[in-house]
């Protein structure tokens, strides 16, 4: 196919083209529908809350939008190099480091303001289902989504399998009244999915560390305390992704951009309020898990301290008949009852009666 900018001479000229097998004339230059390259996951065109029809290039389309004066282009994005990303931070006049930062991924939760765009990255978590709590290896599995907004174009960036934004654009369409707020209607809905997801991966932890729980604290429980440290391992992981985003949020709420319209605020303050509720929980999930593992701890103490009772028991047991053979094991001539013929039924009388009168005080001081 030839290049973009050879064939729109050629299609100006035309002044019109065929959408669906119907000729349709506009007084606005039309736009080359190309195919979307693989990391390019989906690219529209938004006017007035909703998508103008077609498949559009990224140059073509924030044409299209600064033509009209009016509207945004959002461009979604999965895990592309920096030679795919260039074209499009060239167009769109993204900051490089925001376009390092993007590319590279492994970020923390933040919001930076470059010129006239924001930068904004979040934490996706998703749940990874297992059969117990106390095998699995792995509980929350991360990903990244970034963001880049100005005043008529929304860039997303995500990297993971598991952070697709369809789902998001799709509310989005169906509620073209938000949509028509701009660029920062789609920020504020990608935040919100992402804080949704929180959530859910909260309630699914919560079960599991009660579930971990019970099986610490049944009577003849033999729970691993290597396996509630995988559990605080993963908690620290979500503890990563939801921690940092409170003051990203926080500025937002604040006026931190003129890029986001007042009403979009309001909107943004719901979504601190989740992340704040779920932050709360995420941290009594530590501490939880730090009594979890001093009670598994203190329990293994407890039962080493009950199996050493029982070996000392036992040893002062075997100590009597020991005894008993050590003296007359010696073979000298002149010992008591050598040759009495009731010495040796005495002795083992006299030693069983010994260790029956032990054997009694162990039970009765709940050694044995």
């Amino acid at each position: 196919m030839p290049p973009l900018s050879r064939l729109r001479p050629v299609i100006k000229a035309a002044g019109s083209r065929a959408l669906n097998g119907r000729s349709t004339h506009t007084s606005v230059m039309p736009r080359l529908r190309v195919p979307v390259s693989a990391y390019v996951v989906d690219c529209g065109v938004y006017v007035d809350g909703r998508r103008l029809p077609g498949r559009w290039s990224h140059d073509a389309a924030i044409d299209e939008v600064r033509e009209r004066g009016e509207g945004f282009v959002w461009i979604g994005l999965h895990e592309p190099n920096d030679d795919q990303i260039e074209g499009i931070a060239e167009t769109y006049g993204l900051h490089e480091l925001a376009v390092e930062d993007a590319v590279h991924a492994h970020n923390r939760p933040k919001l930076e303001r470059y010129d006239d765009s924001l930068f904004m990255v979040l934490k996706t978590v998703r749940y990874v289902g297992h059969a117990e709590p106390t095998s699995a290896n792995e509980i929350v599995e991360t990903g990244e989504v970034q963001a880049f907004v100005g005043r008529d174009f929304v860039v997303t960036v995500r990297h993971g399998q598991h952070s697709g934004l369809q789902q998001v654009r799709r509310r989005l369409e169906e509620d073209p009244e938000q949509l028509a707020l701009g660029p920062a209607a789609v920020l504020h809905a990608i935040a919100d999915h992402v804080v949704d997801t929180y959530l859910e991966v909260v309630e699914a932890i919560e079960d599991d560390i009660d579930e971990m729980e019970a099986e610490v604290f049944a009577p003849r429980s033999t729970m691993d305390p290597e396996q509630i440290y995988v559990m605080k391992r993963e908690i620290l992981e979500l503890r990563r992704a939801v921690m940092p985003l409170l003051k990203p949020l926080h500025k937002i709420t604040e006026g931190y951009s003129s890029l986001v319209p007042h009403e979009v605020r309001s909107y943004f303050r719901d979504v601190e309020d989740h992340l704040s509720s779920v932050a709360e929980r995420v941290g009594g999930f530590n501490e939880l898990l730090t009594t979890l593992v001093d009670a598994v701890l203190a329990k293994v103490s407890m039962r080493q301290n009950s199996d050493m009772r029982k070996i000392t028991a036992y040893a002062a047991l075997i100590t009597v008949p020991t005894m008993f053979a050590g003296i007359y094991g010696m073979n000298f001539d002149y010992m008591p009852e050598l040759h009495w013929q009731f010495g040796y039924p005495l002795v083992i009388i006299v030693i069983l009666g010994i260790c029956g009168m032990i054997y009694r005080s162990f039970r009765k001081n709940g050694w044995l």
